[in-house]
């Protein structure tokens, strides 16, 4: 697959990249635990078939400490134990977050009751944005074809500078 077109080295891409990558900042610097975070972009990821994200979060939340285990039965999280209720409803709110044309409702009742449970008004903010900005990049990516499989650890934070 051929990169169709490279959003930084556009100069009007390139400044929306970097006010991209600064929302990227603010969801890092939530409390929302980094696993958490790297556990929700990786879900939404693989839902939308972006294989440049489900390789940069696969290998973000495997240098940050993430099990293989754990990594490998996100796509099968509700069929899985090594989830907590907590990262559960996270992953519940990507999943319906990220398939809204197809629950017909959003995300659910059920689903955001287990949010609300789980965690305080900051981290349910961080939670959207994080939801939201990962279908962006999603679709950044997919639309101009970025591959997966050559993203190292780290690389995001380095291009932001």
């Amino acid at each position: 697959m051929d990169t169709r077109f490279n959003l930084f080295e556009n100069e009007f891409a390139g400044r929306g990249m970097k006010r991209f990558a600064g929302m990227g900042t603010l969801m890092h610097e939530s409390a929302v635990p980094k696993a958490t975070q790297e556990l929700v972009s990786l879900r939404a990821s693989q839902i939308n078939g972006c294989g440049h994200c489900i390789d940069m979060h696969t290998k973000e939340a495997a240098a940050a400490g993430e099990s293989a285990v754990r990594l490998h039965l996100v796509a099968a999280w509700r069929e899985s134990t090594v989830f907590t209720e907590a990262e559960q409803a996270a992953l519940a709110l990507a999943e319906e977050g990220t398939r809204l044309a197809d629950a017909h409702q959003g995300v659910s009742d059920e689903t955001w009751a287990q949010v609300r449970k789980h965690y305080d008004d900051d981290q349910v903010a961080a939670l959207i944005f994080l939801v939201a900005l990962i279908n962006a990049a999603n679709r950044l990516a997919v639309i101009t074809h970025q591959p997966g499989g050559s993203y190292e650890a780290g690389m995001f934070a380095a291009a932001k500078g």
